[in-house]
């Protein structure tokens, strides 16, 4: 069976933002990690939906899971809050309606409005991209039309620069799952890629086991 390989993405200096509803999530990680990503005793590890927001002004590891969403991630540096996002769409048109995590320029502003609240300025925040992996590659049968995946990662991008938000690292695009976790005690984040490829491989062979028993 393929094993992907976690991937450190880190650095240190700027982040920041908002928050939803929240899970605390088992302390079981689904992949076998290294020595620095171990947790440290009673810190808070929450997973986010897709669509939530959450900002923590604790020591805290958010994780998710992503296929064609994206998520952002906001670390401060100096006071090591933060937060994530997981927004779905890349936007819609808005008529008066409450901001709403699903899409990316709306979760970008609930992440913010969350650092503004923490008396911090966006600008002082690490910001990183993940995800837009595109799920379903076979059947895109227009190469004109640009699929869910390419639009939010293009509205992530938009939308970090519009803000002019310090970008300090992106892993985007490609197709398949990434697997996220972020700490917010060191600002570290965690990726777990696993292509369409390998999910596909993984599935046959363990279709041809389950045959030959």
């Amino acid at each position: 069976m393929t094993a992907p390989q976690v991937r450190g993405v880190f650095h240190h200096q700027s982040f920041g933002k908002p928050q939803r509803h929240k899970r605390h999530a088992e302390t079981r990680l689904p992949f076998d990690i290294p020595q620095a990503m171990i947790k440290p005793v009673g810190v808070a590890e929450i997973v986010l939906a897709p669509g939530e927001v959450v900002f923590e002004t604790r020591p805290a590891r958010l994780r998710t899971l992503l296929g064609s969403c994206v998520a952002i991630t906001f670390w401060h540096p100096w006071r090591r809050i933060g937060g994530m996002c997981h927004f779905m769409l890349p936007g819609r048109i808005r008529k008066g309606q409450p901001l709403d995590g699903k899409y990316a320029d709306e979760a970008l502003e609930i992440l913010i409005s969350h650092a503004l609240a923490s008396g911090t300025l966006p600008e002082e925040y690490q910001v990183k991209l993940f995800g837009g992996g595109e799920m379903f590659p076979a059947q895109r049968h227009d190469q004109q039309m640009q699929n869910v995946a390419d639009r939010n990662i293009n509205a992530a991008l938009t939308q970090a620069d519009r803000h002019r938000l310090k970008l300090m690292a992106q892993d985007l695009g490609s197709t398949g799952h990434r697997n996220i976790i972020f700490d917010l005690w060191n600002g570290n984040v965690w990726v777990r890629h696993q292509p369409m490829e390998a999910i596909e491989k993984d599935a046959k062979q363990k279709n041809q086991r389950i045959a030959g028993r």
